[in-house]
């Protein structure tokens, strides 16, 4: 791609782009699209090139997604098979934010809503996991992510988890995630509703675009929120989180916010800089 054919970049914000000491891009909308059923990935124009450019010149780089279906290893192993050059431990879910932030905070037994992609994390982080079919409401807090199979029972032991004091916390809020079908429901957001509604007790997002998944994920590279460049395809998710931790803010159209979307924020709230797709990221960076 040529010079031409990139926006206009703001020399302040070239240069804070050239001389970010790492990168931390979403997954879905942004890398890879998949289906609704978290299956069938497919790398994003760029995403592949520009990571091993990346890479290439010894800039690091995380990846953060919302989704909590695998592991991050499961995640990584994924991501390694279509070409990225990802590392384990550069790969981070919600589950991942969730252990490190719990475990500082006194948190020990948790009301898992979900499967191995959150309870392996958790337990991991050497937190005490339990599930609902154990019918105890004795626990410290209750997290949520991705539970297609979540029934009325669920609901009613994780309500009296929350009327006995337990704290509500949910992988992502968002509404929906980006997919080669289009949007699709995000189950944390929904099944936090249900037990919102219920209870009147509200739950707290711990992935993006919390500052604490951000923190997180700037701790796993060794830098400074400020250090970062934060790429992602949501106006709600990955600007704001960035904006909140003094990062430089990346939207790509590539996923759930065209143009459109980044454009109906207020001024204060846009990205930095707005591209296509990563392959435009990538001219820009290296200055084809």
């Amino acid at each position: 791609m040529s010079a031409a054919a990139s926006p206009a970049v703001a020399a302040g914000v070239l240069e804070r782009l050239r001389g970010a000491r790492g990168f931390l891009f979403d997954l879905d909308g942004t890398l890879v699209l998949g289906d609704k059923r978290n299956a069938g990935l497919r790398p994003l124009p760029g995403a592949i090139e520009f990571t091993n450019e990346l890479t290439g010149r010894g800039v690091p780089f995380a990846i953060l997604t919302n989704g909590t279906v695998r592991t991050p290893e499961q995640y990584a192993a994924k991501l390694r098979a279509l070409g990225f050059p990802i590392e384990d431990r550069s790969m981070l879910t919600p589950a991942s934010v969730a252990g490190d932030y719990l475990m500082r905070r006194g948190i020990r037994r948790v009301l898992v809503l979900g499967g191995e992609g959150i309870t392996e994390p958790l337990a991991a982080a050497g937190l005490t996991i339990v599930l609902p079919r154990e019918r105890s409401a004795d626990v410290d807090a209750i997290f949520i992510g991705w539970f297609r199979e979540f029934t009325i029972e669920d609901l009613e032991i994780a309500c009296e988890a929350a009327w006995g004091g337990a704290r509500l916390f949910a992988a992502s809020l968002a509404p929906f995630y980006a997919t080669s079908e289009g949007r699709a429901v995000g189950t944390s957001r929904a099944i936090a509703a249900m037990i919102t509604s219920v209870t009147g007790r509200r739950a707290s997002a711990l992935g993006k675009p919390a500052l604490e998944a951000l923190r997180v994920a700037a701790r796993r590279l060794g830098l400074a929120c400020s250090a970062l460049a934060v790429v992602g395809d949501d106006p709600a998710l990955e600007v704001p989180m960035a904006h909140r931790g003094a990062a430089l803010a990346i939207a790509v159209h590539s996923g759930l916010g065209g143009a459109d979307a980044f454009d109906a924020l207020p001024e204060a709230a846009r990205p930095h800089l707005a591209v296509r797709d990563i392959a435009q990221l990538q001219a820009i960076y290296c200055g084809s």
